[in-house]
């Protein structure tokens, strides 16, 4: 067994789940999650203790044995990461560095100025909200982890931070390693 898929899930209150044969769902005050989970796994949520167990379904030969592991502690993962979703959310935030590199709203999309010809245009996938603090800051959230997990890559994707000037779109405590640029040892004569 996988020692995270062991781990019961507590449902904090104002949270309701629903397990119906393979779909769990999960509603809480910011919005409603659903998931179809894989059929080697099952999910059961206890109304007395207000946890969600997972549990595999059936002991598989020594072949099977490692997929159904990992399928046991991802399920709980997915489960877990649904109901802190609809309780606290998630929230990435990017820096841009560099001279004249900017982002601004326009309607429903990110438009990054970020040394290219034509600025990138990307627009914002349903379920996720991007606000922009300051033209140099973005940030992204939402209740699904993969959705703002996923655009807040496509973001800094579009100009990835460069180790010689640093200059591009980063995580906002992520530590971009330097290098040194060309040096000139003068040939004495």
């Amino acid at each position: 067994m996988s020692r995270i898929g062991r781990k019961p899930i507590p449902v904090p209150t104002g949270v309701k789940v629903a397990v119906k044969d393979r779909d769990v769902t999960v509603e809480g005050p910011k919005g409603k999650l659903s998931l179809t989970v894989r059929p080697e796994v099952a999910v059961a949520y206890d109304d007395q203790t207000k946890a969600i167990t997972v549990a595999p379904k059936a002991e598989a030969g020594d072949g099977d044995q490692r997929l159904l592991r990992s399928l046991h502690g991802l399920t709980r993962s997915l489960v877990n990461n649904m109901v802190m979703g609809v309780t606290k959310g998630f929230e990435k935030k990017l820096k841009i560095e560099g001279i004249g590199y900017q982002a601004r709203m326009d309607k429903k999309k990110v438009v990054l100025t970020v040394g290219y010809a034509n600025p990138v245009e990307l627009p914002v996938p349903d379920g996720v909200t991007v606000t922009l603090p300051d033209p140099t800051s973005i940030t992204v959230a939402g209740i699904d982890k993969q959705k703002v997990g996923q655009f807040a890559a496509e973001i800094r994707a579009s100009r990835k931070p460069e180790p010689y000037k640093g200059k591009g779109v980063r995580y906002e405590n992520e530590v971009v390693r330097r290098k040194e640029g060309k040096s000139f040892a003068g040939s004495g004569s």
